[in-house]
């Protein structure tokens, strides 16, 4: 209010829109406001930099505003359009959401701070990319997560197993050691696609693919049937279902009956697990999933928040200053280590040593991708033909006349028209 109070009285000098931004040592200071999703820093975390930050610009007066993801879209889009009441100067959004957001039009470009102030050089792929629309970026990534392997330690010293693969073939044969009796060797459902889509990248493959300006499904590429192939061989190890994806029913309660060698997941489902079991504390590993060799992770869906600045913000450089903040070593490496993240950079994946899951996924983010960057990927993912194109190979269907169907599916949603 006080803020509102000094623009009032200046209002009919052309200094309006500057005002606060380098006032006298009265003027009141910039209030400036961060969107942030439900989950994704601690109060504690939140605590600590916005106290840092205001303590560091003195001028401005950080309001931080938790966002729940439910109805997001929504809410981000009035503030883009300038019709929202509460008003944001930055906000976190889904790594995956970036392309929707520019396209429906009203996100700030922010091409220059990012080669200049940000080292965008060395951020995760999985975070830039779809962060950058036709060459221009409009998304800072601000930490990332991934999918990693869970195992039980006891079962794997059981069958001899003494260190974690490091390729596929380590992987498959050691699943088949685990494989035995009513003990699965890996609980892998049939239609767990973020898994699929690291096995099509590590092929070569894609799951979409454009050609000047129109997007279509490549699920029938060979190298992405490859892709579904290997899942096939692994899922075979275990009892998973063949129509059904990982929460039906939730894997965490699948594995927690401790029968199970491993499952595929983000290292926080392990706490869920030692919630839903006890007996299992202690006896959880973590290892990347393994890629075609041993020299580098297997690829991973990364998943994620970036950092957008609406164009209709007032207080465009006090903004800048936020995400400046915010993705500095020194935050980074608090948030990862508060939350068990990865950081937005390759760089700085030795900050998370020592924890186990969140250094399990530093090597997966560094091969880390996100879907493909067209603003009607979530239609795709709404209706999602992937999944039933992964039963139907599942349970003996040709893979190549499956993929086709899946590819064409893909192809027509991408090519619908904007709502």
């Amino acid at each position: 209010m006080r803020f509102l109070a000094v623009c009032t009285a200046l209002a009919a000098s052309a200094a309006l829109t500057g005002c606060g931004q380098s006032g006298g040592a009265d003027a009141a200071p910039t209030r400036v406001t961060l969107w942030l999703m439900k989950g994704s820093a601690s109060d504690d975390f939140i605590g600590k930099f916005s106290a840092d930050f205001e303590k560091e610009h003195p001028g401005i007066d950080l309001q931080v505003r938790i966002q729940e993801w439910k109805g997001i879209g929504d809410k981000v889009n009035d503030v883009l359009a300038g019709k929202s009441k509460e008003g944001a100067d930055v906000i976190e959004v889904g790594n995956t959401q970036v392309a929707q957001y520019v396209e429906t039009g009203g996100v700030s470009e922010l091409t220059l701070e990012g080669l200049r102030e940000w080292g965008s050089s060395d951020w995760l792929k999985g975070l830039s990319e779809p962060g950058t629309v036709e060459g221009a970026q409009y998304g800072v990534p601000w930490y990332a997560a991934n999918r990693v392997v869970i195992y039980n330690k006891e079962l794997f010293a059981n069958a001899g197993i003494k260190t974690p693969p490091k390729n596929r073939q380590e992987w498959l044969a050691n699943t088949q050691k685990l494989d035995k009796g009513e003990q699965q060797g890996i609980y892998l459902a049939g239609q767990n696609w973020y898994v699929l889509a690291g096995f099509i990248w590590d092929e070569g493959g894609e799951l979409a693919v454009e050609n000047s300006g129109e997007w279509s499904g490549a699920l029938d590429d060979e190298k992405s049937v490859a892709g579904m192939e290997f899942y096939k061989q692994l899922q075979v190890l275990g009892h998973g279902p063949k129509d059904a994806d990982e929460e039906t029913p939730p894997q965490s309660d699948v594995f927690a009956r401790g029968q199970v060698a491993q499952i595929i997941a983000p290292p926080g489902q392990a706490a869920q697990i030692e919630a839903a079991n006890p007996a299992l504390k202690g006896k959880l590993g973590f290892f990347p999933i393994p890629g075609k060799t041993s020299e580098k992770a297997g690829a991973v869906f990364t998943g994620g928040s970036d950092l957008i600045i609406p164009d209709k913000t007032r207080h465009r450089g006090q903004a800048v200053d936020v995400i400046s903040a915010l993705v500095s070593e020194k935050w980074q490496t608090e948030l990862a280590r508060t939350m068990s993240y990865v950081p937005n950079k390759t760089s700085l994946a030795h900050v998370v040593e020592g924890n186990e899951g969140a250094a399990a996924m530093a090597p997966g983010a560094a091969q880390g991708r996100a879907t493909p960057n067209s603003a009607r990927w979530a239609e795709v993912e709404a209706k999602n033909p992937i999944k039933p194109y992964m039963t139907a190979v599942l349970t003996g269907q040709d893979p190549r006349t499956a993929s086709k169907t899946a590819a064409a599916a893909i192809t027509k949603l991408l090519k619908q028209p904007a709502n």
